[in-house]
């Protein structure tokens, strides 16, 4: 199961239904990754996204992680830091977001309430003496996690947030050590992935890239090469996995025709390889049968269908997902009220 942002963690603290809405969708060797959760105070960006910066933040994620261990699943959790996807009113004091470079997102959020669309604020690109801190930030969220009873972590370095915004030159335009040549661009990264190896070990951690992607305004001139170049550069830290995004998945929910392919970084990636973008059943099983991938992540499919790899066993019809719910931030609603296959009237010997 793919990180999915739900916006249902009141004042970014996780609460009880997301106990349920996990526990739902775990099966006993089933992976769930959780969605994004923010590394710090000026990690935020979106109305109720959870954290796990604070004392308060952990202990809410010990019976979230129980209730999916008790249902015999792994369970990894997303930790990010949004960069300019952000606003002032999200950031502490009013300060402006921070980002790689000055350059701001041109688009709208949802507010603080959720309920409106405000502005992406201009951010403040980060000063060179800073950067060790957001690694510092990094690494307390993933040993939080462990606290928490996480078996491991995902580093969020794609979809135009934070790291992401140092990754690709549409965004960098640095001119210290982070920016400029490719190597330099993904120092932060691998900086990070450094640290929470150390931190917590190499074989809980795992990554998330979208190197082909522009979402939020952030691409990169070079795709393929970097793709391929974080795949190696990434072997050095002997970390469990690289999630990666397909090309296909340009922006969110735009899916284009594309030459492009995850096989050079397959061939390059020494742990293990998870793929994402737009699988069904079929296409998923051809990819791991023409070894494609180790792993392949599903989003709205499990959102919506909380039994999926029952579903999938079964070759039974599965439920469709209401995007407009997505992201409000009711308690059950479009969160926890989609029905298992046994609700749905369909017969076992159909």
């Amino acid at each position: 199961m793919a990180p999915l942002t739900r916006c249902r963690s009141y004042g970014h603290v996780p609460q009880p239904h997301a106990a349920l809405y996990y526990s739902q969708r775990a099966s006993p060797g089933g992976l769930l990754i959780a969605e994004a959760t923010g590394v710090s105070e000026t990690a935020q960006g979106y109305p109720h996204s959870p954290g796990i910066w604070t004392d308060e933040q952990v202990q809410a994620w010990k019976p979230i992680v129980k209730a999916v261990h008790d249902k015999g699943a792994i369970f990894f959790v997303q930790i990010w830091h949004v960069g300019r996807v952000s606003n002032t009113a999200y950031q502490p004091h009013g300060q402006a977001p921070i980002s790689s470079s000055d350059k701001r997102l041109c688009d709208k959020g949802l507010s603080p309430s959720g309920k409106e669309l405000m502005d992406y604020s201009t951010p403040r690109r980060l000063e060179t003496h800073e950067i060790p801190g957001i690694v510092k930030d990094f690494c307390l969220a993933a040993r939080n996690a462990r606290i928490a009873g996480f078996d491991g972590i995902e580093i969020h370095s794609a979809h135009g947030y934070l790291l992401d915004q140092f990754i690709k030159d549409s965004v960098n335009d640095r001119t210290d050590q982070y920016g400029g040549s490719m190597e330099n661009r993904c120092r932060l990264t691998m900086e990070i992935v450094e640290g929470i190896a150390k931190e917590i070990g190499p074989e809980r951690v795992g990554i998330r890239l979208s190197p082909f992607s522009s979402h939020l305004d952030v691409s990169d001139s070079q795709p393929e090469q970097l793709s391929v170049y974080l795949a190696n550069a990434l072997n050095k830290y002997n970390i469990l996995y690289a999630h990666y995004l397909e090309p296909r998945v340009r922006r969110y929910m735009q899916h284009v025709q594309t030459s492009y392919s995850l096989q050079p970084a397959r061939n390059a990636f020494k742990g293990a390889f998870l793929a994402a973008g737009n699988y069904n059943r079929e296409n998923g099983n051809e990819a791991i049968a023409s070894d494609r991938a180790d792993l392949i992540v599903y989003g709205r499919l499990f959102l919506c269908n909380p039994d999926l790899p029952r579903r999938f066993a079964l070759k039974a019809p599965l439920n469709d997902y209401v995007e407009a719910t997505f992201y409000t931030q009711d308690p059950v609603v479009g969160y926890t009220d989609y029905p298992f296959l046994e609700e749905t009237g369909y017969r076992m010997d159909s």
